[in-house]
Formats: structure tokens, sequence, C-alpha cells
């Protein structure tokens, strides 16, 4: 699998290809779904200079861009690097006998949401297993994949009760990117998020058990996979610390409509004495996420084009539909 994925990466320019990885249904086994093989395979690009990448893929692979070409290489980096999630995708594009989509994001914006979670839209992508097939000597790109994935264990930690499994740890953390997008009432499988946790669960456990290790305030019972938490004011506040920035703003906009509190640090204390602490981190990233797939979403009709648009939401649409026949997961 790898192979055949790295072969379809090098029909892409390699100049200024910072880190390349591929996720979805395509690369690994999601229940109910057809056989991988079958599937479109997802990639992500992280270019250091959107402008020059896309040049050079616009001399060697035209035909993957909608009418937007017309723009140019300037023009298409400036669509990406200021709409939507500042990704832009081409979607539909046959490669190597399979069809694949891939989305281009300048590195430093994928640090800066890694780190951040402005938008969570790739961040939330690397919540979940996915396979790396580029990766350049970055210190600051690594340092950031590590703070990322820290951050949604913390978000997740707060979401859930005193005891757990570690599947429905992974459920948790997997479910951060999809709350408040739109999506998954209008286009997507109801049964996604089990459906990508449950076959993989020892993908999950590769990426979040070094982090277990060090988590503060858990009782990890490593060989039962089972978790008990320390869900004190103390133990809310460490974790609430440790929330990105723009997820932090969001809990300090919300709790501070009457002015009454001067900086996040007292909003955090606060929050961590309230009995709603869950609820006001839920509505934090359901603010991030829906606002980014709506205008995600909507720059994708242009990237794509109005024909392979209406052709890649059939599919979600049948995807949909063909889920609503399976049985729910208990």
């Amino acid at each position: 699998m790898t192979l055949k994925l790295s072969k379809i990466v090098s029909n892409f320019p390699q100049e200024g290809l910072a880190f390349a990885f591929a996720y979805g249904s395509g690369v690994f086994h999601q229940k109910g779904h057809k056989a991988m093989s079958q599937n479109m395979v997802d990639f992500i690009f992280a270019v250091d200079n959107a402008k020059a990448w896309h040049k050079e893929n616009m001399r060697r692979n035209r035909k993957h861009y909608s009418f937007l070409s017309s723009l140019g290489p300037e023009g298409i980096a400036r669509v990406q690097e200021n709409w939507g999630a500042r990704v832009y995708f081409n979607t539909l594009v046959p490669c190597e006998d399979r069809l694949i989509k891939y989305g281009v994001i300048s590195t430093s914006d994928l640090i800066d949401d890694l780190c951040l979670w402005r938008t969570l839209y790739i961040s939330g992508r690397l919540h979940k297993p996915v396979l790396i097939l580029k990766r350049k000597d970055n210190p600051a790109l690594l340092e950031a994949l590590q703070q990322n994935t820290s951050s949604a264990m913390a978000a997740a930690l707060l979401m859930l009760p005193e005891a757990f499994t570690e599947e429905q740890l992974y459920i948790a953390i997997t479910s951060l990117s999809y709350t408040g997008d739109f999506r998954m009432t209008v286009g997507e499988d109801k049964q996604k998020v089990q459906n990508i946790v449950k076959p993989n669960v020892a993908r999950f456990q590769e990426l979040y058990h070094p982090i277990l290790d060090h988590v503060n305030h858990i009782h990890w019972h490593k060989k039962q996979a089972f978790i008990e938490q320390d869900t004190s004011p103390h133990a809310v506040y460490s974790h609430l610390n440790m929330l990105p920035k723009t997820l932090q703003d969001l809990i300090w906009l919300e709790k501070n409509r009457d002015k009454r509190y001067q900086d996040t640090e007292e909003v955090m204390k606060s929050l961590a004495h309230s009995a709603d602490y869950r609820e006001v981190v839920e509505r934090g990233v359901q603010s991030i996420v829906k606002n980014s797939s709506i205008t995600q979403s909507l720059k994708s009709i242009l990237t794509a084009g109005m024909v392979k648009s209406v052709r890649y939401s059939a599919a979600k649409l049948r995807k949909m539909l063909a889920s609503k026949r399976q049985p729910v997961s208990v």
C-alpha cells in the first residue's frame, strides 16, 4: 500500500513538498465501506511556497484544476491561502489507476492550524491515524504535530466522564473534528466516527499510547484498556490550559460576555469550578468546525468546478443512504 501511494505522490512536484500524507477509507478500513481499493484516496500536501508549487503542478497536471486555473499560479495560491480553511483541493483526479483527491496547504498554515486550531480542518484529520508518505526534516512541524495530538487528548478528556474505555477515548478524539460540521447532517455517514475508530483501534493506540503514558490526572489500566480520570477543578483547570489558543479565546468570549473577567486565566479558573465546563468546551469546538466546514465547502465548489462538485456530492449522498441501511453499532 505504501509503495503504491508513494508512487502516486511522485506524480506531483517534489520541490518544496514538506509533508505528504494519505488518509480516509481509501487507506484504512472503515466499517460499512467498500474494499479500500474501490474508494477514492485522499491526500494532503504541505508545501513551502504555494505559488511555486502550483506553478509546477499546473505545468505537469493542469487538467486537475477547474476553471480557476485561468487565474494562474499566483491566483490559485491566493485562493488557497485566503479563503476557507487555507487548503486548495483538486478532486476526482485519476492517477496511477486510482481516483484521488488532494489538498494543498502551505506549511506555515499547517503549523498554525496544528498549534492554534484556527480551523481544525487539517489538524482534525491529523487527530486520527494517517499514512505519512513524506516528511522533510522540520523541527517546527514535528513539534506542531505532537502538540496537536496532545491538545486533542486534553479536549477529549474534558468531554469524557470519570471512567471510560480506550475506544470511547478515541471516539471522543475523532468526534472533535466532526462536531459542528454541517456535512454530518446533509452528506456524511451518521456512523462515520464509530466506523473510523472500531476497525482501527490498534492504530489509534500507536498514536496515543505515548501520550497516555505522560498525561496527568488519569489512572490508565493499560491491560484492560480502561481509564479513570480525576475530574476535580484542579484537574479540569490543568486540561483547560492545554487547549489551543483559538479554543481558549472562544471560551473566554462565551464566559466573559458581562466583562467580569480580565484575562484567560481567570476565565479558565472559574470554568474549572463550573458544572457546565464540558458543554462550554464542546460549543467552542463546534464553532471552529462549523465555520471552517461551511467556508471550505463553498470554496470547494469553485476549486472542483460544478460538474465534479455534483459528482462528489452525489457520491457522499450515496454513502449516507447506504449507512442508513447498515445496522447500528453498539
